[in-house]
């Protein structure tokens, strides 16, 4: 696909070519916006959210990297946003020690599939799981990730080290139980 044709025919308001951007990156923009929140409906409304700020601002693409990309950033910092604004969210947000799970360094020898990892990601509270996302994920550094969540970079390193610790016991909880049901003859 020529995203260069595709963005400029965009810019001309050529119906036709919004769809075709649309439909290309709606599904894999989906799955991005989902990460960061509880439920379909609500990373449907970021969807739609984000694709409103990309047709508004197409005009600052700069044609310098990769259109997926660009897209993607805004679909994470509209997610970030929408997090912020809804007050289902607003709690689970907070960085404060006193709702915060003890660190632990164990690693659980797992084999799990990126399905399972990704809805225990979804389990965690929802300050965790956007640090996790936009560190693990997204590949933002702690202090990226504290200017984007208004945090300072030590909160964002414990929360994601908090995340981490928090999934690995899930992981251990899992393969003790798998390694029950194993050993369970019918």
């Amino acid at each position: 696909m020529d995203y260069n044709r595709l963005v400029k025919d965009c810019l001309k308001g050529l119906p036709e070519a919004q769809r075709q951007l649309y439909e290309h990156f709606a599904e894999s923009m989906l799955g991005v916006c989902y990460r960061y929140t509880k439920s379909v409906a609500d990373a449907e409304d970021v969807l739609q959210e984000g694709f409103i700020k990309i047709f508004r601002n197409l005009h600052q693409f700069k044609f310098e990297g990769e259109l997926g990309g660009w897209i993607r950033r805004i679909m994470v910092n509209t997610a970030l946003n929408y997090l912020k604004k809804n007050s289902r969210y607003q709690t689970d947000l907070s960085f404060t020690e006193t709702s915060l799970h003890p660190v632990s360094d164990d690693n659980p020898e797992v084999t799990l599939q990126a399905k399972d990892l990704a809805e225990l990601i979804r389990q965690l509270p929802a300050g965790y799981q956007t640090v996790f996302n936009l560190h693990a994920v997204e590949g933002f550094s702690h202090v990226e990730i504290g200017k984007l969540l208004g945090i300072n970079e030590g909160t964002s390193r414990s929360q994601y080290a908090r995340a981490r610790a928090l999934l690995i016991s899930w992981l251990k909880k899992t393969t003790v139980e798998t390694k029950k049901e194993s050993y369970v003859r019918p």
